[in-house]
């Protein structure tokens, strides 16, 4: 059976003078519900993906060999083509499509469900690409932050400065909810566990007011600290059962360092030279999270017993064939989802799964943490030396964090004799915190490249990304990208 590329077409392209943006919504014709990361192929070797709410765009240019038509095909419905006068500022409407329950595939032998689970475990080794190659990407990283709870418990102070009013106007200063956005078009070479990047374009969006607000409360508090503690006064900081002494004056130097740099351009850190090792490093995060990795939280490979397995049907992907299996815990394993498994030669094309359950829960003298959400989408492309790359990810991670503890300052000085405390400060903090990080990847094209281009391949981290204070369309105009949700095209920062 010939295999054709699930992203083949997903090339790179750039708007010249004359060119012509299409831009449609795709909605299931059913519920009406915007239909994911459906392919839209619109001419030989070009297409784009739609976001998350069946948005898309792509871009024309004069040279493109179109088709006959503009196919749309997305798993689980049927493939449809379409005029470009259709696509222009429209919505379109594709149908379901029912998985087949038999008699289209033919087969030498029938396997059964847990032969077929059996065989992917046994071929990974064959299916799994450890060759050097280079990818055109994009990934869009959005980070969502929300305080659920700031309770500075205020039960007393010696120092003046620092009283109730103030501890509680920190409480409120503390940005409630928070967005952070990064758009990153570049290449990506990997060599086993060895990763180098060229970002060619590179967004960011946050909100600068809420650093700054931040920063300038780290400023005043170290004024009220070097207003208020002697220079050979030391501070005993005690928290439930722990206590820390810390020097006064190396606190304050270690503050006086820091101050040089702001937490504005720590947020920063992925620009200039940052950049580059920033991908590196989201790059290792996720790609560190695919299903046949060992120390993946997706523990369906090593703890397949713990699983049951139903095999739903048949359908395919492109040309190949593909089984359709659910698998659910049989008792405490963690994940349900379904995987799409080619009948040929039992590679696994495409695997969605979601957590049923808090993967961690830690709990330790008023300390909490847990991982809450652990959600996604990966599908994988067979390369010319008939192993599989990933090609798309959509993955989703939410923690939670809460601290409850009781928080005392005490100020003391090391040259009064007797009773040497100075000054107190008493709080009882409950501070909880969830965040979610979600991460989109679309990979353009696999070129399978030698060691010596890999090793010869030289990163250029001079490149900043753009800092926006909000969505500006005409950044990425030209580029076929995913497109951004509503929450990316709605957000402002507020800043004049």
């Amino acid at each position: 059976m010939k295999i054709v590329s699930f992203v083949s077409f997903l090339l790179f392209l750039s708007l010249p003078i004359n060119a012509q943006t299409f831009s449609s919504k795709l909605l299931d014709a059913k519920t009406k519900q915007g239909i994911p990361y459906a392919t839209i192929q619109y001419a030989e070797n070009r297409g784009v993906v739609t976001n998350e709410e069946g948005r898309f765009s792509f871009t024309l240019e004069a040279q493109n060999k179109l088709l006959d038509s503009i196919y749309i095909s997305s798993m689980g419905y049927e493939k449809m083509g379409f005029t470009l006068a259709q696509l222009q500022d429209s919505i379109i409407f594709i149908k379901p499509k029912a998985i087949q329950l038999g008699g289209v595939y033919v087969f030498d032998k029938e396997l059964s469900v847990d032969d077929i689970i059996e065989q992917m475990k046994e071929r990974l080794s064959q299916n799994v690409n450890n060759e050097p190659v280079k990818q055109r990407y994009f990934l869009r990283q959005s980070v969502f932050g929300t305080v659920q709870k700031v309770d500075m418990g205020f039960e007393k102070s010696s120092i003046a400065e620092l009283d109730k009013e103030l501890i509680d106007s920190i409480a409120r200063a503390i940005p409630k909810s928070s967005y952070h956005y990064t758009e990153t078009l570049g290449d990506f070479l990997k060599n086993k566990d060895a990763y180098k990047v060229s970002v060619l374009k590179a967004a960011e969006l946050y909100n600068k007011n809420d650093v700054n607000s931040i920063e300038d409360l780290g400023q005043r508090m170290e004024k009220i600290f070097k207003a208020n503690v002697k220079p050979d006064s030391y501070l005993k900081i005690k928290s439930g059962l722990f206590s820390q002494k810390i020097q006064v004056d190396s606190v304050l130097q270690e503050i006086d360092q820091e101050a040089e740099t702001t937490i504005e351009n720590e947020i920063q850190r992925d620009t200039i030279s940052g950049l580059v090792d920033g991908q590196k490093f989201i790059f290792d995060e996720i790609l560190g999270e695919v299903f046949y990795q060992e120390d993946s939280k997706l523990d369906l490979i090593p703890k397949t017993r713990k699983y049951e397995f139903e095999l739903v049907g048949y359908s395919d992907i492109g040309e190949s064939g593909v089984y359709v299996i659910d698998f659910s815990p049989k008792g405490k394993a963690d994940f349900r989802g379904r995987l799409y498994i080619n009948i040929e030669d039992f590679a696994v094309m495409q695997i969605d799964f979601e957590n049923l359950k808090n993967l961690r829960n830690f709990r330790l003298l008023g300390i909490y943490y847990r991982e809450t959400l652990y959600k996604g989408t990966m599908r994988f492309n067979k390369l010319p030396n008939n192993r599989y790359e990933l090609v798309f990810m959509d993955f989703n991670f939410g923690r939670w964090f809460r601290m409850d503890r009781p928080l005392d300052v005490i100020e003391k000085n090391k040259n009064v004799k007797g009773r040497r405390k100075q000054n107190e400060l008493r709080l009882n903090i409950d501070f909880q915190i969830a965040n979610t990080n979600k991460w989109e990847l679309v990979v353009y094209g696999n070129e399978l490249i030698g060691q010596t281009q890999f090793e010869n391949f030289k990163e250029d981290k001079s490149l900043e990304a753009t800092y926006l204070p909000k969505y500006d369309p005409e950044f990425w105009k030209g580029y076929n990208i995913v497109e951004p949700n509503q929450a990316i095209r709605e957000f402002t920062a507020g800043e004049e």
